[in-house]
């Protein structure tokens, strides 16, 4: 008999070999028949796997992430099955779930792959779906391993089997089809009802861009087709809030090839929007002690060399800059945080002094890969509102949890209602992924958990996405039509305090580390900004819009009318714009409407003549007329009304 732990801590005792649906159905028929998952000590399973030792149990359905995960890494086996039979002579290499479906990377040869063959392709995968073949995991000797992928000449598995360990090596088997895999896969195809293939794109082999570029198809499956159906509706919706199309029509931000792929360049509006977000949090940061430092954008490679990143990172960023000086190499900044540490270093510390907290709108950069770079999510030099606290051990604690609520105050100010708090821990089975040891990352890990359940935050804990220096808090943050995004980051730092050789002086007088906390409520302006237009659809909150109000003349004899009153608003602080066109009304109408001005006021005869101005809302809303003397107070009162969450 073997005992097995449940999440709820009660413990049950099963025959050696059970399987984890037949524990489930000892819970309910309910639940074995929706599990997709199980994970089993930390490990994950398929549900027909043999139990043959103690454990603690958990199970996911599609209404867990690791059971889409689990849905979605099944279907790309289906995705291969259906290409392999489609287009003879073509070389699977990697297929992975990712947040949202999943995609395969393909080697077509001399077949012809575009979107018009979705439609087929689909259909063969709903074909195999409906045979409701079984998900099995086995076994395999790297020899036969390699010998299966040599007959068929697939060099790619062959490359990711020779990097392997025998005994380590499995495959995934289901009808007639066969893949190399390590596991992690619903019970049987039948789960599957619904599939849509999203795009076609290329992508290098391993990310490199010295390998043949394959063919990567994305696509997406769901257990119902009315899922598939809301999820394509969802998609239309975010087509329409597209950052890239709504901040093209504001005049926000534009590209250059020859300025350089990944390197936005800020219109007026678009660096006035980031000057009131800047300004905002410097205001909240001011108030919560932090100072500003200036740090330059490019440091000495041994700057990065001390600090790890260029061991870590070294090929995501731009190649070093040598100097006419023999031997001296620089590199464009990918973090501040070095130059904060050597800012902290530049002079001596009292216990008395600590905490310290340095901010910094600093840019980076970072070479991203040309096929992952997308609008402002993803760029290669992008602005951080990066802030580093040095403080005591003591400290801690209370640090970070002001940390937490100046995030919390950033999103509610902004809009952000929804949201749920991930910590990331490090793989403890991969420590070469990480500086530092044992003892400083248990004490880090600690911390962020005490802090996030002393705020009493909605948390999930997750192995694997710490920080190479440290763990982190991030936030989930979601938007308006239910897609979730990764905003903001805490993390706490043991290591480059060490690697520095940073110190304070305690209250005997002796030298101490202190501890570093690394936070970016924004995380970078460009990608906050980009999520911002979409959550918004471009309809900014009131205090942070380019104009207030646009001042439409109906005729060229109302022109000095509408000057009178955009100096009236203009003294007021009330950002404002006069419309005087050669146009119709309506067009003006039309185009505010476009520019997504939040109020209208439209001048005619008679608001010339009665000095009474009818004021219209976006989107057609009637205010209702104000006399010259209501106007400010009306805008002011508005405006005022957006910003009280955060005054």
């Amino acid at each position: 008999m073997i005992k097995v732990s449940f999440p709820d801590n009660s413990t049950k005792s099963f025959e050696h070999g059970i399987t984890p649906v037949q524990i489930a159905r000892t819970i309910s028929d309910g639940l074995a028949r929706n599990v997709i998952s199980v994970d089993y000590n930390g490990k994950i399973l398929e549900t027909n796997s043999e139990i043959t030792n103690n454990g603690k149990i958990k199970f996911f359905t599609w209404n867990d992430q690791e059971g889409k995960k689990a849905f979605w890494h099944s279907s790309a086996h289906v995705l291969a099955q259906a290409l392999e039979e489609l287009y003879p002579n073509i070389k699977l290499t990697l297929g992975p779930p990712i947040n949202n479906g999943f995609y395969y990377d393909v080697d077509f040869g001399k077949n012809n792959f575009s979107e018009k063959d979705f439609e087929k392709v689909e259909k063969r995968m709903i074909e195999i779906c409906k045979g409701k073949h079984s998900f099995e995991l086995k076994n395999i000797s790297k020899k036969d391993a390699l010998s299966h992928y040599k007959n068929q000449k697939n060099e790619y598995k062959v490359e990711l089997i020779e990097n392997l360990n025998d005994g380590d090596i499995t495959f995934c088997y289901h009808d007639s089809f066969s893949d190399l895999c390590k596991g992690g896969h619903i019970p049987n195809t039948g789960m599957i009802k619904a599939v849509k293939l999203l795009k076609v794109a290329g992508a290098y082999w391993r990310a490199n861009q010295d390998n043949k570029q394959l063919t990567r198809i994305y696509g997406i499956s769901f257990p119902k087709q009315k899922e598939l159906n809301e999820y394509l509706n969802l998609i239309e919706e975010a087509k329409k809030r597209d950052h890239r199309k709504i901040g093209k029509q504001l005049g926000l931000f534009t590209f250059s090839d020859k300025v350089g792929l990944g390197l936005p360049m800020w219109l007026p509006k678009g660096a006035e929007l980031r000057e009131r977000l800047e300004n905002f949090l410097k205001k909240a940061q001011k108030i919560a002690g932090y100072k500003q430092v200036i740090s330059p954008h490019i440091g000495n490679k041994e700057l990065y060399e001390i600090s790890g990143h260029y061991s870590k990172y070294g090929e995501c960023s731009f190649k070093p800059i040598s100097t006419p000086s023999d031997g001296e190499e620089f590199l464009l900044k990918p973090m501040n945080c070095p130059h904060h540490c050597e800012i902290y270093k530049s002079k001596k510390w009292s216990y008395k002094d600590l905490p310290v907290r340095y901010a910094e709108f600093g840019t980076v950069y970072r070479y991203e890969q040309s096929g992952e770079l997308h609008g402002l999510t993803r760029v290669r030099g992008f602005t951080q509102d990066d802030a580093h606290i040095f403080c005591t051990k003591e400290q801690l604690n209370d640090e970070f949890k002001s940390v937490i609520d100046l995030v919390l105050y950033v999103f509610t100010s902004l809009g952000f209602k929804n949201f749920t708090t991930q910590v990331s821990l490090r793989d403890k089975k991969n420590a070469e992924k990480y500086i530092g040891d044992e003892g400083t990352w248990e004490n880090a890990e600690k911390a962020i958990i005490n802090a996030a359940q002393e705020k009493n935050l909605d948390f999930t804990i997750v192995e694997g996405e710490a920080a190479f220096y440290g763990p982190k808090l991030d936030f989930m943050v979601q938007d308006a039509i239910g897609r979730e995004w990764q905003l903001g980051t805490i993390q706490v730092d043991y290591n480059l305090p060490e690697r520095f050789d940073l110190n304070y002086k305690d209250n005997n007088n002796k030298n101490k580390r202190p501890v570093m906390i690394h936070r970016a409520p924004f995380g970078s302006l460009e990608r906050f900004i980009a999520i911002l237009i979409e959550h918004t659809a471009g309809n900014f909150p009131l205090w942070l819009t380019a104009n207030h109000v646009s001042i439409i003349s109906v005729g060229d004899k109302h022109k000095k009318q509408c000057e009178k009153v955009f100096k009236l608003l203009e003294n007021n602080e009330i950002r404002a714009r006069v419309d005087d066109r050669n146009e119709t009304v309506s067009k003006k109408i039309r185009d505010s409407e476009i520019n997504k001005i939040p109020f209208m006021i439209i001048v005619g005869d008679q608001e010339v003549e009665n000095f009474s101005y009818p004021v219209r809302g976006h989107g057609g809303v009637n205010f209702g007329k104000k006399s010259e003397d209501e106007l400010a107070s009306f805008f002011n009162d508005q405006i005022n009304n957006s910003m009280a969450v955060f005054n």
